[in-house]
């Protein structure tokens, strides 16, 4: 599995620091005021979500480090590809940048036979900002009360146990894929418009288990209605340290909804340079990490080419998880 490149805050800090040094040794020629106006970001999903929650945190963190401003424009609809779409054939100035994430720029390219951008060219990512595992949960009064009680389960039975999805080719649903073929067992998905009547039918006893968001588990999970079996991260999230990571007992198993900011090929690289020097130093604040901390995130960074790369990989590595599995857009 590709891990997403980490760094501690200390070498965070220090690429930030670099990045400033870089872009203060620029020819004259090559500055540039950029912003002198407000940056319109496009969120691709409805305003409340994961996607919006952490757009909106980097969006506020970046106006108080650096006083630009921001314009959050949330179009959703298509999975996310709409709102990717805008950004692609937005002008390539940096007014208009994008919150890409696991779902539209590598599983959808696979998933959908006509894409309305090449997720690969079209765009470029600036930087991953952040990255959230999805949780297993079922019902508190289930009989499986580990991993290895839902594996044995699932194996014992093929196609009866019933698997809530947020909707087909979320990561929820592609990271259970993932698990069914790398251990060997089969559910049946069960997909819905949307996490909360996905959750609500778990409770209901309608289905049996699903890989839901931190943000839709965890007070569910606190209030002792849904048990937590694992976290898809690979280390243990800190708003959840008991739950156990699902790599603890399948070495290297990872699967994550990464946020990456992105803008229109042919935004100068000057711009991106610069973007990517304040999200860095915005993401390296203590204040920042809790608050991504809080609803089941963690920062991440880097630089735009290691961005790139990462992208590029999980692209390649959700792409070929569709065709393995089959799945069909709804």
């Amino acid at each position: 599995m590709t891990s997403i490149p980490r760094r501690g805050l200390l070498a965070g800090a220090a690429t930030a620091f670099a990045c400033a040094l870089a872009l203060s040794a620029w020819p004259a020629h090559a500055d540039t005021a950029w912003p002198d106006k407000p940056v319109r970001l496009v969120v691709p999903y409805t305003p409340g979500g994961a996607t919006d929650i952490v757009s909106r945190l980097v969006a506020q963190k970046l106006a108080e480090d650096t006083k630009w401003s921001f314009i959050v424009d949330n179009r959703a609809g298509g999975n996310g590809n709409i709102g990717i779409d805008v950004v692609a054939k937005a002008k390539p100035d940096g007014y208009t940048i994008g919150m890409g994430q696991t779902a539209n720029l590598a599983i959808n390219p696979t998933l959908f036979p006509k894409m309305p951008y090449d997720a690969l060219k079209d765009v470029v990512p600036v930087s991953v900002v952040a990255a959230q595992p999805v949780v297993l949960v079922v019902r508190a009064d289930s009989p499986y009360r580990s991993l290895a009680d839902f594996v044995a389960a699932a194996k014992a039975r093929p196609g009866e146990i019933k698997q809530a999805l947020a909707g087909t080719g979320t990561l929820g649903h592609m990271a259970g894929e993932v698990l069914a073929k790398r251990v060997g067992f089969k559910v049946l998905n069960v997909p819905y418009k949307g996490a909360a009547p996905a959750i609500t039918d778990l409770l209901g006893g309608q289905t049996d288990c699903m890989f839901a968001t931190p943000q839709g588990a965890l007070s569910m999970v606190k209030a002792g209605k849904l048990r937590a079996l694992a976290v898809t991260s690979a280390k243990r999230l800190p708003v959840m340290p008991d739950i156990p990571t699902v790599a603890e007992t399948y070495k290297g198993f990872e699967a994550v909804d990464w946020k990456a900011v992105v803008v229109p090929a042919g935004t100068p690289s000057e711009i991106v340079k610069k973007l990517n020097a304040a999200i860095d130093k915005a993401l390296a604040k203590p204040a920042t990490i809790a608050q991504l901390q809080a609803e089941g995130s963690m920062p991440v960074g880097g630089s735009p080419e290691q961005a790139a790369q990462y992208v590029r990989a999980e692209h390649a590595r959700w792409g070929a998880a569709v065709r393995e599995a089959g799945v069909q857009p709804e």
